[in-house]
């Protein structure tokens, strides 16, 4: 494993490369990793156990990682005095695909978040969140076995881009009375002290993020795409989302799918085939009566670009097709708890993308066994990580769950292609968990709820279980 200062050409393995696209991953490539702050250290001690026996395990020495360390956080701090080196962020660009654990948030001024400036510099715009139930992980709803979501976060635009001003602050001043004087704004309530952000969402953004996710969909063969914003409310940035959502997958995926209110419409139809497009927009829409006409026709001129879809997706047709919806973001949050099953893959914005994945972690188990990915599915550059904190107090303990860069790495894998790899850490992280062989986490939970058969596991002792358990 070799370690370096900042960043410099490695002398052992090769660089993935990237070619129309698609990653060529050669059999020894270069993995640049920061093992992160806090629990980082125990954590990443652990994963890489399990990467390595699990990539020996299923190519029988044919290929291996040749792990390439760099440094952010902390500990770039106290080696190279910045928290986030050019030469860390040139590695990643360098090598193409990378991991990480937890990293520390600089308090004061400079660098908001060091997880947002890399993926911002990168432009690794999903933010990939898979969100499925291991049996026999402690959860605290009745029925976590109906979570199986795969979540696409956009990863660059939103608030999380920062643009903002202090309150009563000169550029906040200057901002605010552009907004009166030049645009007639009159809804700042407090205009005197008040802070201001701007939440930028653009098609070309909202675009390439839908785009990712209704391939993803069609590749791993899933059932719908539910766009997930408050459009009702911010029209013109998260309803705008929804709308560019629907005429993308309406433009470039024609023949392979079907929005909800075309299926309500075709479904319509072939219960009764004399049914008028009148007597069809009645039932999509049961206020018809009272629209305006033009609203009225807007409907009907819905029913009818359905139904010329009927030589593709009639009589049946359209129950094979992905299935494009959409959802307001606070009645997901309450859904994806009563009807989880109702939900496959999500696209959605960054804010409600961050509330999202971490409420339906806490469904399967926590924060602490949920894997991420950072990608831009344009040149294949990717970093997967922890989704976790530092939790600085139990460093150096050997004690936490190292769960979730675990399972980030077998993304990894699966995103290089290493799938046998990626089938093993799988398997051997289910089996463990089946076996009652967990870290103080889960054991504490397993008791609570009665279990007596727990073999409580430090860190360390996790990974080699999953490595034994991988058969």
């Amino acid at each position: 494993m070799e370690q370096v200062e900042g960043f410099r050409l490695q002398k052992e393995g090769r660089a993935i490369t990237v070619q129309e696209g698609r990653l060529i991953v050669p059999d020894d490539p270069i993995i640049p990793f920061i093992e992160g702050d806090g629990t980082g250290r125990d954590i990443w001690r652990a994963s890489v156990r399990v990467f390595d026996a699990a990539v020996q395990r299923a190519y029988g020495g044919q290929r291996r990682i040749v792990w390439c360390e760099v440094y952010a956080g902390e500990k770039a701090f106290n080696t190279l005095k910045t928290w986030l080196p050019e030469e860390t962020v040139q590695a990643f660009r360098t090598y193409v695909v990378g991991i990480k654990g937890p990293l520390t948030t600089p308090v004061g001024g400079g660098i908001r978040s060091l997880n947002v400036a890399l993926r911002q510099l990168l432009d690794l715009y999903v933010c990939l969140r898979p969100v499925r139930y291991i049996r026999g992980v402690p959860s605290p709803v009745k029925r976590p076995e109906q979570v199986d979501m795969v979540i696409f976060r956009e990863n660059t635009e939103d608030i999380y881009a920062g643009i903002e001003w202090e309150a009563q602050s000169p550029e906040a001043d200057k901002v605010i009375r552009f907004l009166q004087d030049e645009m007639g704004v009159k809804k700042i309530r407090f205009p005197e002290s008040s802070a201001i952000g701007i939440k930028p969402v653009s098609r070309d953004g909202s675009e390439r993020l839908i785009d990712a996710s209704i391939q993803y969909a069609l590749r791993h063969q899933r059932r719908s795409v539910t766009m997930v914003h408050k459009g009702n409310i911010m029209k013109f940035t998260e309803g705008a989302f929804r709308d560019w959502g629907y005429a993308l997958a309406a433009d470039r995926y024609r023949n392979e799918t079907v929005s909800l209110r075309e299926s309500w419409i075709l479904d319509n139809k072939e219960k009764n085939p004399n049914l008028t497009v009148k007597e069809n927009a009645l039932f999509i829409d049961p206020g018809y009566k009272d629209m305006t006409p033009d609203r009225q026709a807007k409907v009907r001129e819905e029913v009818e670009a359905a139904l010329a879809l009927w030589p593709t997706h009639g009589d049946g047709r359209w129950k094979r097709k992905l299935l494009i919806k959409d959802s307001i973001a606070d009645i997901t949050l309450q859904q994806t708890l009563t009807r989880a099953d109702e939900f496959d893959v999500i696209a959605t914005l960054n804010l409600n993308g961050d509330y999202l994945s971490d409420a339906l972690a806490a469904q399967i188990g926590g924060i602490g066994i949920a894997p991420g990915g950072n990608i831009n599915y344009r040149t294949g550059h990717a970093i997967f990580e922890a989704t976790h904190g530092t939790a600085p107090k139990y460093a150096d303990m050997d004690k936490v769950n190292p769960g979730s860069v675990i399972l980030s790495g077998e993304m990894m894998l699966r995103h290089l292609g290493w799938n046998e790899a990626a089938d093993l850490v799988v398997r051997g992280l289910e089996e463990a968990i089946a076996r009652r062989q967990v870290t103080y986490d889960f054991a504490r939970l397993l008791r609570t709820e009665g279990t007596t058969d727990v073999k409580e596991l430090k860190c360390s002792e996790f990974a080699t279980a999953v490595i034994g358990n991988m058969g």
